[in-house]
C-alpha cells in the first residue's frame, strides 16, 4: 500500500474554508459574525464621535482583512481573475478606506463605502446555505435582519453626511437615525425635514426600500421555515425541515436533520 502524503498547509487551509466539515462551519461562522460587526461598527461611527478607540478597532479591523484578502488570493486557482472579481476590488476600496484617515482625516462618504463590507457577509453566508446547523435552518430569516438593518444604518449615515452641515434640525447622528426610522415606517412627524432635491431623493428610497426589506422581515418570521434542497427532478429549493418528498413533483428528498 501506498502511503498518503500529508496534506499541505495551502490543501488544509481551503479545506478549512471550504469544506463542509464542521471545523470549516465554525470558521465561516467567525468570519460572519466579524464581518456584521466590523459594519456596524462602521455604519455606528458617528454615534461614538469619532473615538480613538474606534479609531483602533477600524485599523484592527483593517488589518484582519488585509489577513483575509491575501489568504483568499494565495488560495486563488487564478490569483489575477481573484484580484478583479468584484468582490476583490470591493474588498480593497474597503480596507483602503480604513487606513485613509490616517493619512487624510476622517472623510464622511468613508463610512459608506465600508458598508459595501455587507456583500463579504453574503459571501460567507451563501457558504452555510448548503451545511446543516441553525444557519442552515434560518437563513431567511437572518438574511432579512442583515437586510434591514445594514440599509437603516446605511441610509442613517447618507443622511448624516449630507445633512449635518446644512441641515438645522439634523446636529447628531440620533437626529438621523430618528429621521431615517420615522421615515422607513412612514410615522413622518414632521418634526425633522431633509433640504433639497437630493434629500427629498433620500427620503423617498428610505421609504420604498425601507418598507419592501421590513415587509420581508415580517414575512420570514411569520410563516414556516424552509431548508435549502435543490430537488433534482423539479429544481425546488425550499423544502420544509421535516420534508421527505417534494411537494412540485413527490421525488423523495434526503435533507439533512439533526432530528429536532
Amino acid at each position: 500500500m501506498t502511503e498518503k502524503k500529508p496534506k499541505t498547509l495551502k490543501a488544509k487551509t481551503r479545506e478549512l474554508l471550504y469544506s463542509r466539515s464542521h471545523k470549516s462551519v465554525m470558521v465561516n461562522r467567525a468570519l460572519l459574525f466579524i464581518n456584521i460587526v466590523a459594519i456596524f461598527l462602521f455604519t455606528l461611527d458617528p454615534a461614538f464621535d469619532h473615538s480613538i478607540v474606534v479609531r483602533v478597532l477600524e485599523i484592527m479591523f483593517g488589518l484582519f482583512f488585509v489577513a483575509e484578502y491575501m489568504v483568499y488570493l494565495w488560495l486563488a486557482p487564478s490569483r489575477l481573475v481573484y484580484m478583479f472579481n468584484l468582490l476583490s476590488l470591493i474588498d480593497l476600496i474597503v480596507i483602503a478606506s480604513l487606513f485613509a484617515p490616517i493619512f487624510m482625516g476622517n472623510f464622511g462618504f468613508l463610512r459608506v463605502i465600508r458598508s459595501l463590507r455587507i456583500l463579504r457577509s453574503y459571501r460567507v453566508l451563501m457558504s452555510l446555505r448548503e451545511k446543516k446547523g441553525w444557519f442552515y435552518q434560518h437563513e431567511d430569516l437572518l438574511t432579512n435582519v442583515i437586510n434591514l438593518l445594514v440599509f437603516i444604518f446605511i441610509m442613517t449615515d447618507i443622511v448624516y453626511v449630507t445633512q449635518v452641515k446644512d441641515n438645522e434640525s439634523i446636529n447628531s447622528y440620533v437626529d438621523a437615525l430618528y429621521f431615517t426610522l420615522t421615515t422607513l415606517t412612514t410615522t413622518g412627524f414632521g418634526d425633522i425635514t431633509l433640504h433639497g432635491t437630493g434629500g427629498k431623493v433620500v427620503a423617498i428610497l428610505i421609504m420604498v426600500f425601507g418598507i419592501t426589506l421590513f415587509v420581508k422581515l415580517a414575512r420570514s418570521v411569520i410563516r414556516p421555515p424552509k431548508v435549502y434542497y435543490v430537488c433534482p427532478d423539479c429544481g425546488l429549493s425550499r423544502h420544509d425541515t421535516d420534508a421527505t418528498h417534494c411537494k412540485h413533483c413527490g421525488r423523495v428528498v434526503r435533507i439533512e436533520t439533526e432530528g429536532d
